[in-house]
């Protein structure tokens, strides 16, 4: 297996700990593959999905040295996950239902009507969900989409949606599903901090990263995220309530709302006329993040626990089969019924562990290295950290509880990076002593310390040659160590933007079907989120915006901050612009697609006042970088 550009071989200690890895867990048990591949119809005839351009989004092919042998470059067990998450195609889940699996970081599900097809989550864009949509109706018929479901709020389960619904279908009212508070979480997501987010997602994902036995082999939800064209269709329905019953073309659901699960707005679908229950990405095939490592609000294991309890008293026992919407099912109601039951130990141990223990004195690092699962779950394959991680897991529980501070009065003003970086190095011997013996350290198999003490050196001198190689080689053993798909991407990642520069932002959500379905409340925040503040302590301005058929909404930038409101009363500031507008102009200026004087030239809109102070309001607002930098400041 050939090494991609600049790739170091695996250090004898990574070599030796991968390979003891093989004796650890059980590797000859192989239910997972079976389930994997059972119901397999069959997959699409050319393996590279692209957009209108010819642009490859997706490589169904990219995987295929995954059944080679795992090389020292990867954890074994890693690689036995990728392996399974690599078979693509169309699978039959039970009669009626099938998923469209390893299209996507997701899987696409379809259950079939009395007319057509419901989709279930599709994809993270339009190009693949069309590829599977197609590859569907190439072994079922041309059955019309009837329905579509967002079980949640992330991209990779809406961001699809114009792949499987056209004109068409939205002239006929195709009625689109999602549970309460969707749309706010999907939208926001993408857009409040999605800048850092989309950066962030690029080593987490490993997007950027050659595919290959030292470089990229998936991310342990699935392989990678798709790069093709994301888009959002608004919920015409919402599900407010567990126990709701619905029927789409002679589909009879009933849900299950679990929010503040795996996403602040997501829910699981029992199908009673199937004896199938579809556990989104509640009950997936590894442990999930309490904290993505591109960065979210902080999950809440306490009550992802108690609704997998719920789950399992509502509807294992009507169930033969249970699926989510990544991984694979697990047929039979002991199967799944133990399935769910070790799941819903995973999240609540963490929790209450990770409790006991902050609650004793220790702090999230401390609790993240002295955690350990018990035996039974570490047996178990579907409970491992492929994805979230004990470690990351057990700080996000801390942060959840106790904050970023530790209580600890020495952590409490620490110099930022750059500063504590020099004075450290200063402190070390200088930075050419610093790299020299972090190369000892190296030769002797600690890399986790390389890398923690070169960190310093590179933000003290960034141009440090020396020390980029060094840690750019650290970081990549690192990664080859890792059973966690998304560690492995961020550190060899972080070692490709060492040696090459920067891989930018490879997947952006933020498209303009999700800026358009932002309410004028989020555009508005979303501008605040942009005031360069210091640029406008002294300013102030004052601009009514009134839109026809709505309440005037007044913006006022004040000491750095931009606030709006529809009340207007005596405390309501005298505006200094006052527009009259439709809320298409509107959104047109706020999302930048047209200028002030753009503005003043359309016609039916009136305006009175300083066209001035909306020109100078808008000039303090701050681009978001999408490649700002990460492993060096």
């Amino acid at each position: 297996m050939s090494q991609h550009s600049g790739a170091k071989p695996a250090q004898p200690a990574v070599a030796q700990a991968n390979e003891q890895v093989t004796s650890r867990f059980p590797f000859d048990d192989t239910q997972d593959l079976a389930d994997a591949r059972r119901g397999f119809l069959g997959t699409a005839s050319d393996d590279v999905i692209r957009d209108r351009a010819g642009r490859s989004v997706w490589d169904l092919g990219a995987y295929g040295f995954l059944d080679q042998d795992c090389p020292d470059t990867a954890n074994p067990s890693l690689w036995r996950q990728s392996r399974l998450c690599s078979d693509h195609g169309l699978f039959q889940v039970t009669e009626g239902i099938y998923q469209i699996r390893g299209f996507d970081l997701s899987n696409m599900t379809l259950v079939e009507g009395d007319r057509g097809v419901f989709v279930i989550d599709p994809l993270l864009c339009a190009e693949t969900a069309a590829a599977g949509l197609a590859l569907y109706r190439s072994h079922r018929g041309q059955r019309p989409v009837t329905g579509v479901l967002y079980t949640h709020s992330h991209v990779d389960h809406f961001g699809g949606v114009r792949g499987v619904v056209g004109e068409q279908e939205l002239t006929d009212g195709v009625p689109v599903l999602a549970p309460q508070g969707f749309l706010e979480h999907a939208v926001s997501e993408n857009v409040y901090a999605g800048t850092a987010m989309g950066r962030r997602a690029a080593y987490m994902y490993g997007a950027a990263l050659p595919k290959g036995g030292s470089g990229q082999i998936g991310a342990g939800l699935g392989l990678t995220t798709s790069t093709g064209a994301v888009g959002l269709i608004p919920p015409t329905a919402d599900i407010t309530r567990t126990g709701q019953a619905e029927t789409v073309d002679g589909i009879r659901m009933v849900f299950q709302l679990t929010p503040g699960t795996e996403a602040p707005a997501e829910l699981n679908i029992h199908f009673p006329d199937h004896a199938a229950l579809c556990m989104a990405e509640n009950a997936t095939h590894n442990l999930h993040n309490l904290l993505t490592l591109r960065g979210a609000e902080v999950r809440n294991p306490r009550v992802w626990a108690r609704y997998l309890t719920q789950a399992v008293e509502l509807f294992a026992g009507a169930s033969d089969v249970v699926f989510a919407s990544h991984h694979w099912p697990t047929w039979g109601r002991e199967r799944l019924t133990v399935f769910l039951t070790q799941q819903r130990d995973l999240y609540a141990y963490l929790h209450d562990q990770t409790l006991r223990m902050l609650n004793q004195g220790m702090t999230a690092l401390e609790i993240a290295e002295a955690l350990q699962m018990p035996p039974a779950l570490e047996r178990a394959w579907h409970t491992h950290g492929y994805y979230g991680s004990v470690s990351h897991n057990a700080k996000a529980v801390y942060q959840r509880y106790l904050g970023w501070f530790d209580g600890n009065p020495a952590h409490l003003w620490e110099h930022p990076p750059v500063e504590a970086a020099r004075r450290y190095v200063d402190f070390m011997g200088g930075a050419d002593d610093v790299v020299r013996r972090a190369r000892e350290s190296f030769d002797a198999g600690d890399h986790r310390w390389v890398a923690q003490v070169l960190d310093h050196v590179l933000f003290a001198h960034p141009d440090h040659a020396d020390a980029r190689a060094l840690q750019a080689d650290a970081l990549e053993q690192l990664g080859y160590g890792s059973e966690n798909g998304t560690w492995r991407n961020l550190y060899l990642t972080g070692a490709l933007e060492l040696r090459h520069g920067s891989v930018g932002t490879p997947t952006v959500t933020a498209s303009p079907d999700v800026l358009a379905a932002l309410t004028l409340d989020q555009l508005f925040d979303a501008l605040a989120i942009r005031i360069d503040g210091p640029r406008c302590w002294d300013a102030n301005i004052t601009v009514r915006w009134n839109i026809n058929g709505k309440d005037p909404i007044t913006l006022t930038l004040h000491n750095g901050v931009l606030t709006h409101t529809s009340a207007i009363g005596p405390a309501t500031p005298h505006p200094h612009l006052d527009i009259t507008l439709e809320e298409a102009d509107l959104r047109d200026l706020l999302l930048g697609t047209s200028s002030p004087t753009d503005l003043q030239a359309r016609p039916g809109i009136r305006i009175a006042g300083d066209p001035g102070k909306l020109e100078e309001l808008l000039g303090y607002l701050a681009a978001p970088d999408p490649d700002f930098a990460i492993v060096t400041p």
